[in-house]
């Protein structure tokens, strides 16, 4: 970059923590609670909750790695999201908000009337966070760095960029506690978006928005059995991925609980699955697509920032880094924050002090813990082929197991704490026998299978260990939601 993209990028970046700091100043007078913290004190109007929904999900695994594909198969993965975030506003946000909770976990306890099984999901939703999640951020916002300005890739570099995005995201989500964070996101998710939209149109632009030559594998939506997204992949594990994420996920529901009623949740919801379905596909495939025009194959996960750099108006390339700073910083203090939340709220204080007082000096220590064990671990993201795939198939240890305890929690009564738990302690077993050893078919396949098994190992251990017979509850008055 030269003095004036430099300058571009500095004067942008601080702008908006400018104005996230004014906006937020004075609302932290006095000694924080839990909901100041981690819920923002349920202030967050719906055009926050969208705008930090958007930026939280949309970060360089999305940018970077799906681009980095170079392909239109994997915009299933927005399109399937979609649905997502409809069952999160009309199942799960019904029932998060007449239980009050404070973590997606907390529900958990209360359905199974237990604190182990809630403290058992939050150990795997940290080590999910920890070992998956902030590492591929970390160095998928590096990598994007070191292409787009055609630097060394080695691991020096990729280390030095981590640190440096890992310091100034930890700061946001230590100091601000959400409230920061969703207002940060809304104002650099505006940035982002326009910018990448951009990029996309000066990427078609670029080819004359011929895509021939482009072999057909790479234009199609149906993926054959070898793809990385087969066809019947849809109809199985898919949904099952998103209701997980969307609707279970301490980082992505945090966001939706931190209104003052729900009904202002739901509209945050509902405007975040429009932009999901309106834009995000077009930014997360067009311009890895055209890469693959203009440079062929690229490898680990460059074609984003090559294309960057090819399209991008010199002097409007420094407010690009930016917004990708920005995408990569919001993902990744969002994380952050949640963690903090799981490990205060339903470890700590469970296991350790029940009665905290200075919530926001223990939620800072934890997120500084992540942040530098999370560094650790970016080289082993370095050697991977694909990053959206990585993550993906790494998370289904954690997720499909997590999601069976919140079905049984949710659709049966009479279900023991310990049986649910016997459940999730299967389904990491069996999807970590799936994808590593055995693999008899497509990792999304065995994350159906691993949900199925795993909920059936809990009831009928409800039944042969604990002599317990399980009810549906589904239908019933209980399982219902109040009015908001």
């Amino acid at each position: 970059m030269n003095t004036i993209q430099v300058a571009v990028f500095i004067a942008i970046t601080a702008l908006i923590a400018l104005a996230t700091y004014l906006h937020v100043r004075g609302t932290r007078k006095g000694p924080q609670n839990e909901r100041d913290y981690f819920l923002a004190g349920g202030s967050l109007s719906w055009y926050f909750v969208a705008g930090s929904i958007t930026l939280t999900n949309l970060s360089t695994d999305q940018l970077v790695s799906m681009n980095g594909n170079q392909m239109l198969l994997v915009a299933w993965w927005e399109f399937a999201a979609v649905a997502g975030l409809f069952i999160l506003a009309f199942v799960f946000l019904p029932v998060y908000y007449r239980e009050n909770c404070t973590t997606t976990t907390e529900l958990l306890q209360k359905k199974f009337g237990d604190r182990n099984i809630r403290a058992l999901i939050s150990v795997l939703f940290l080590a999910g966070n920890l070992f998956i999640f902030l590492p591929a951020i970390l160095y998928g916002g590096s990598r994007f760095f070191l292409s787009m300005l055609d630097l060394d890739g080695g691991i020096e570099n990729l280390m030095i960029s981590s640190i440096i995005l890992a310091t100034i995201g930890a700061a946001y989500a230590v100091f601000g506690g959400l409230r920061a964070v969703a207002v940060s996101d809304t104002y650099s998710g505006v940035l982002v978006l326009g910018l990448a939209i951009l990029v996309a149109y000066l990427a078609l632009v670029a080819i004359d928005f011929d895509l021939s030559g482009i072999p057909a594998e790479r234009l199609t939506l149906i993926g054959d059995d070898d793809s990385d997204i087969p066809w019947h992949t849809l109809l199985t594990g898919m949904i099952f991925i998103q209701t997980f994420y969307w609707s279970t996920n301490q980082t992505i529901t945090q966001r939706a609980m931190a209104s003052p009623n729900i009904r202002e949740a739901q509209k945050g919801v509902l405007a975040a699955a429009g932009i999901r379905l309106l834009i995000v596909p077009l930014i997360v495939v067009v311009p890895g697509i055209v890469s693959y025009k203009l440079f062929g194959e690229v490898p680990s996960d460059g074609a984003y920032g090559m294309i960057v750099a090819e399209v991008m108006p010199v002097w409007l390339s420094g407010a690009f880094a930016a917004a990708i700073v920005a995408a990569i910083l919001t993902s990744f203090n969002s994380i952050l924050n949640a963690s903090a939340a799981l490990y205060v709220c339903d470890i700590h204080e469970a296991y350790v002090r029940e009665d905290v007082t200075r919530v926001g000096r223990l939620g800072a220590i934890v997120s500084v813990v992540m942040s530098v064990l999370a560094l650790a671990l970016v080289p082993f993201f370095a050697t991977q082929e694909s990053l959206i795939n990585t993550v993906q198939q790494l998370y289904g240890l954690l997720s499909m197991p997590i999601l069976s305890a919140f079905i049984v929690g949710l659709c049966f009564r009479n279900v023991k704490a310990a049986a649910a738990m016997i459940g999730v302690v299967f389904g990491v077993a069996f999807y970590a026998v799936w994808s590593m050893y055995w693999q008899p078919a497509h990792y999304i396949h065995g994350m159906a299978a691993t949900l199925i098994l795993a909920v059936t190992v809990a009831l009928a251990s409800n039944r042969l260990v604990f002599g317990q017979t399980a009810e549906l509850a589904i239908g019933s008055r209980d399982a219902q939601p109040r009015p908001a």
